[in-house]
């Protein structure tokens, strides 16, 4: 596995500490935190309080990807997300590199031109393969999430390996670099509570595609269900989740309470990296 990951300017060593990417829900209808952060001043207040508290990448979504969520246009989501993006590189004491949240082509385009230096799909370049030129042209980092619109598999952990190799397939074929993989095994999305149960006990095999692996699970379902809490008492089962993943190999964690699991990683780091 490279042992490097560039985004922008930045150069984040990998397997020497857990990278943190930082939750930035420029919605009004996110699972979590929707309505929070959608209005400018808010959302640049959050940027920089995930800057201030450990956040190696700010990853900034327009559209909720929650089950169930309504899907929007391009131009609703770029209406949300450009003048965050655009704000943020205009603040020359915020250096973090941003990442967009989206499937969408014609968003990752319009979001690299003001400066996103990292694309997230949660449809792995099934959904529009076109972003994955984008990332080519641009050479940039893309991560490929797991996903699926149902839950039924034959063998759970071989189907999702072999849906992640699909898009690492489709990946280097329209250019993108081998080295600007990451993959994610998509916690929360097209499985239930016993299937993410297994694919989290099952990390390893992830980790061992040869790829840096970003896990998603803070606040999520998996977590409320588990422990029957709402989403405002998630943070311990998500710090459970958080150290449990390092344990197993997992490069870049995924978290809307960086504060928190900045302490998490660290200390799980102490024990488990050495």
């Amino acid at each position: 596995m490279n042992k490097e990951l560039k985004i922008g300017n930045t150069v984040l060593f990998l397997g020497t500490r857990t990278l943190i990417m930082g939750i930035l829900n420029v919605t009004p209808d996110s699972f979590s935190d929707g309505g929070r952060f959608n209005q400018l001043e808010n959302a640049l207040k959050q940027a920089f309080k995930m800057a201030n508290e450990g956040a190696d990448v700010i990853d900034i979504g327009g559209e909720s990807t929650r089950p169930g969520a309504e899907p929007i246009t391009s131009e609703e989501e770029l209406n949300r997300v450009i003048p965050v993006i655009k704000a943020l590189k205009k603040e020359r004491s915020f250096k973090l590199p941003l990442s967009i949240d989206t499937y969408k082509a014609e968003v990752a385009k319009e979001a690299l031109k003001y400066g996103v230096e990292m694309i997230n799909d949660v449809w792995g370049l099934k959904a529009d393969r076109e972003l994955g030129r984008v990332a080519a042209d641009h050479k940039i980092p893309i991560c490929l999430m797991h996903n699926r619109d149902h839950t039924v598999y034959r063998n759970l952990i071989f189907d999702i390996i072999a849906e992640l190799k699909e898009s690492i397939e489709i990946a280097l074929e329209l250019g993108i670099e081998n080295n600007q993989i990451i993959i994610d095994p998509g916690i929360g999305f097209g499985k239930d509570l016993q299937q993410n149960l297994d694919v989290m006990y099952h990390l390893d095999q992830f980790c061992n595609l040869g790829y840096p692996v970003l896990l998603g699970t803070s606040r999520k379902s998996m977590i409320g269900k588990a422990l029957n809490l709402p989403l405002e008492e998630r943070i311990e089962g998500t710090a459970a989740t958080v150290a449990y993943g390092i344990s197993k190999g997992v490069d870049v964690v995924r978290v809307h309470d960086v504060l928190q699991m900045r302490r998490v990683t660290d200390m799980t780091d102490a024990m488990v990296r050495r």
